[in-house]
C-alpha cells in the first residue's frame, strides 16, 4: 500500500487472487487465517469455484465419481467476492489494476497470481475440433470424456504417455475399452523418470492390454463426413481406426494475459524469488505481486538455485501458503518456499510416487525391491548426490529418501540402505531423453537461472 503499513493492509486493504484454483483457494484461506480483514476478490476463467483436478484422470474416468463432485473442501470461510467465468485479460502494475475480459477493472494493493496451466491442444485446429477429440484438464473436459467412455467407444487413442496419458490409458483398460497409446519417446514416463524406469512402465502398459506404440508420432487425425474422428495417421506410415482421441501433450502456462505488463512472465511461467514475489522483466523483484502454483518459477536451494516449475498438487498448496504469509509479513518475518517436489500417480493397479527432481538425475540405482516384481525404489544421482527417488508400490522408503535429498546425501547411497536382494547394487545411466527432443508430460521443468528470460549482449568499450 502507498504508506507501506501492513496493519492498514490487514484492516482495509484490497487483495486480488487471479486463479480460482487449488493454489488460489489455499492462499485465500491462509490470508484470512493470518488476520487479513480487507477486501478479497477471487477471479477465475471457469464458471466453477475451485475443484480438485487429480480425480479427473482417475475416479471420474472410471465412473466412480462425477466431475461435479470434485469441489475442493474448504478449510474455512474466506468471505470473498467471486468473479467467475471471466478471465483476466491484462495487468497495469503502475495503476495496480487487473483488467478483465468483460472490460471491468479490479484494483488491488496486493496481487496473487495462481493462473496455473492449461492442456496443450492438438496443434491442427481443424483436427482438434473433430467430435471425439479431447484434452483432459478442466472439470468440463473430465465430464465430457467420461460421457464418451460411458458410450463404449470401439478404440481410444491416447497421444502422449506422460503421467496423465498413462492414467487415462489405465482407466480405459479398467473399463474394458480397447486403447492405443502413442508416445514419441522410447517409453511411457521417459521424460519424467528416464528410460530405465520407463521400460518398467512400458511392460505395465503391454501386460494390461494396451497397444503401446513408442518412438512414433501422430501426424494427422482424420474425420468422417459428419465431423467425427475416425482414424489417426502415424509417422511410421500406419493408420489406426479410433473413435475417441485424447490429446495428452503436456501443459502450457497461463501467462499470455500478462503480455506487456512488465512482469517477468512467459511460456515458462512467472519468475519469482524464494519468497514468491514476482520479478519484473528487468529481473527486479516486485513487492506487491506474488505467484504460486503451477504457473510459478522459483529458485530452489536444493537444486542449484535453478528455477523450477512444478505441476504438483502438494507444491501448489505449500507455495500458496508461503506466498500468503509473505504478503502480510514484514521482510524480516518472510519465509522461503523450499518444498521438496513430491508427486504420485496410480495406474494399472500400481501406486507410483516420487520425490525430488528425478529428471535432473544422470544415474539411477534400484536400492530396494525388484523392477521385475513392480515393487521397488529407484534413487537418482546427480554430481555425486541424491537428487530424486521414485517408488513403485514401495512408498515406505519415500520419506527416508526425501530426507536424503534435503541433506544433500551422497550418491550412490551408502551400502547399509541398499536391499541386498534388489536388482540394483550399482548405479546405471538413468537414460533420460535429449532435452531438445520433447517428450510428453514432464511434471517438473528446470528452466535456467534468468528471471527475465533475456540474453544480454555486452559491447567492449570503444566499439
Amino acid at each position: 500500500m502507498p504508506d507501506g503499513s501492513l496493519d492498514r493492509l490487514k484492516r482495509e486493504g484490497r487483495i486480488v487472487v487471479v486463479g480460482a484454483s487449488l493454489a488460489g483457494l489455499r492462499a485465500a484461506e491462509t490470508l484470512r487465517d493470518k488476520g487479513f480483514e480487507g477486501t478479497l476478490t477471487m477471479i477465475g476463467d471457469e464458471p466453477y469455484e475451485p475443484y480438485d483436478r487429480p480425480p479427473l484422470s482417475k475416479q471420474v474416468l472410471l465412473g466412480k465419481a462425477t466431475a461435479e463432485h470434485t469441489a475442493l473442501p474448504r478449510r474455512r470461510e474466506i468471505d470473498a467476492e467471486w468473479r467467475l467465468g471471466v478471465p483476466a485479460s491484462g495487468l497495469d502494475m503502475a495503476a495496480r489494476l487487473v483488467k478483465l475480459a468483460d472490460g471491468d477493472e479490479v484494483p488491488y494493493d496486493r496481487l496473487m497470481i495462481a493462473t496455473g496451466v492449461r492442456a496443450r491442444p492438438w496443434p491442427n485446429e481443424a483436427e482438434a475440433e473433430l467430435d471425439g477429440v479431447f484434452v483432459l484438464r478442466t472439470r468440463d473436459d473430465g465430464a465430457g470424456l467420461a460421457r464418451r467412455l460411458d458410450a463404449g467407444p470401439k478404440r481410444v487413442l491416447v497421444i502422449g504417455a506422460g503421467f496423465t496419458g498413462s492414467e487415462i490409458a489405465s482407466a480405459c483398460r479398467e473399463r474394458g475399452l480397447e486403447v492405443t497409446v502413442a508416445e514419441r519417446g522410447d517409453a511411457p514416463l521417459v521424460g519424467a523418470l528416464g528410460g530405465v524406469i520407463g521400460a518398467v512402465a512400458a511392460e505395465m502398459h503391454r501386460e494390461n492390454g494396451v497397444d503401446l506404440r513408442t518412438g512414433v508420432m501422430v501426424t494427422r487425425l482424420e474425420g468422417d463426413t459428419t465431423g467425427r474422428v475416425r482414424s489417426a495417421h502415424f509417422s511410421d506410415g500406419t493408420t489406426l481406426e479410433c473413435d475417441v482421441v485424447v490429446v495428452s501433450l503436456g501443459a502450457q502456462r497461463n501467462t499470455e494475459w500478462l503480455a506487456g505488463s512488465g512482469l517477468g512472465a512467459g511460456p515458462r511461467g512467472i519468475a519469482c524469488d524464494a519468497g514468491c514475489r514476482a520479478f519484473d522483466v528487468r529481473g527486479i523483484v516486485t513487492d506487491d505481486v506474488f505467484v504460486a502454483g503451477d504457473v510459478a518459477r522459483s529458485p530452489h536451494p536444493l537444486f542449484g538455485y535453478q528455477f523450477l516449475s512444478l505441476e504438483h498438487w502438494g507444491n501448489a498448496v505449500a507455495q500458496a501458503e508461503t506466498a500468503a504469509h509473505n504478503m502480510l509479513s514484514e521482510s524480516s518475518d518472510r519465509r522461503p518456499h523450499i518444498w521438496v517436489p513430491a508427486f504420485w500417480s496410480s495406474q494399472f493397479g500400481v501406486n507410483i510416487k516420487s520425490v525430488g527432481v528425478p529428471s535432473m538425475g544422470t544415474e539411477v540405482m534400484i536400492t530396494q525391491g525388484s523392477r521385475a516384481e513392480r515393487r521397488f525404489t529407484g534413487v537418482y544421482g546427480y554430481q555425486g548426490r541424491v537428487i530424486g527417488a521414485v517408488t513403485f508400490d514401495n512408498c515406505r522408503w519415500l520419506q527416508f529418501y526425501e530426507q536424503q535429498i534435503e541433506a544433500t546425501a551422497p550418491f550412490p547411497p551408502p551400502f547399509p540402505t541398499v536391499d541386498r536382494r534388489s536388482d540394483g547394487q550399482r548405479p546405471i545411466p538413468a537414460d533420460f531423453p535429449d532435452p531438445s527432443v520433447p517428450t510428453h508430460g514432464p511434471t517438473i521443468t528446470l528452466s535456467g537461472y534468468s528471471p527475465a528470460d533475456r540474453r544480454m549482449t555486452f559491447t567492449p568499450a570503444g566499439h
